[in-house]
């Protein structure tokens, strides 16, 4: 696998945040691009979002450096 590849599973953690009324559960991290594969959790839908738009408390749990 190559370096610009690496995903880090973060499911075992169960990381659940609330933004704009909406639950999210954190699925995946990419740590070259810095984003994050999220899963709606009312609608079960997985998207990708900046790790910057993340809740500071999230922020610190993952730590990506």
């Amino acid at each position: 696998m190559s370096k610009n590849n690496v995903q880090i599973d973060l499911r075992n953690l169960n990381l659940v945040f609330d933004m704009l009324n909406i639950k999210y559960k954190i699925m995946k991290f990419y740590p070259s691009k810095m984003t994050l594969d999220v899963e709606v959790i009312d609608t079960k839908d997985i998207i990708n979002i900046p790790f910057a738009h993340l809740p500071k408390k999230i922020k610190k749990l993952i730590k990506p450096n």
